[in-house]
């Protein structure tokens, strides 16, 4: 990941780069190492073909709140709404790839067998994405990720979204 890539979070009030990020969730993770985790990662931009991506990473602790985190991309040429949604997609795939390897050395492959990493996809079955939701989601899927499509995926069509 570029040292480039600055988050920003509400909590903290200020933009850290990616490797507070991961800082972020292991003091969280550890502060209550007993409690179960759901981490999502979304990406959303604006409908315009000169548009930046907005990539959400979100840890619940299940029944207890939760924290996030947000970066944004300079302006990206998109000419048509297809290449935007693939455009997130692989965001959020890179984003992914990169967060799983390095809380993997941070907290052992243990707390990946009841604590997933999910994609969040801004697709659904509805509206003018439904075409391109086999196709995302089975470009997830590829990576060994599992996919959550709209109404569940808040992380990009809420959290992602609000920073669009």
């Amino acid at each position: 990941m570029s040292d480039n890539v600055q988050f920003y979070n509400q909590t903290l009030k200020r933009y850290i780069k990616f490797e507070e990020v991961i800082s972020e969730l292991v003091a969280y993770i550890n502060s209550e190492p007993a409690a179960r985790y759901k981490i999502t990662i979304g990406t959303d931009s604006e409908g315009v073909k000169d548009t930046h991506f907005v990539t959400a990473i979100a840890i619940l602790r299940i029944g207890n709140g939760g924290r996030y985190f947000w970066t944004k991309s300079e302006k990206i040429f998109c000419p048509t709404m297809q290449d935007r949604i693939y455009k997130e997609t692989m965001y959020s795939i890179t984003f992914v790839q990169e967060l799983k390897s390095l809380l993997k050395e941070r907290l052992g492959e243990e707390f990946f067998w009841d604590n997933k990493i999910k994609v969040h996809l801004d697709v659904g079955k509805n509206g003018p994405t439904k075409d391109l939701l086999e196709a995302v989601v089975g470009m997830v899927r590829g990576y060994g990720f599992d996919a959550v499509i709209k109404p569940d995926s808040f992380c990009a069509f809420v959290l992602a979204d609000r920073h669009t």
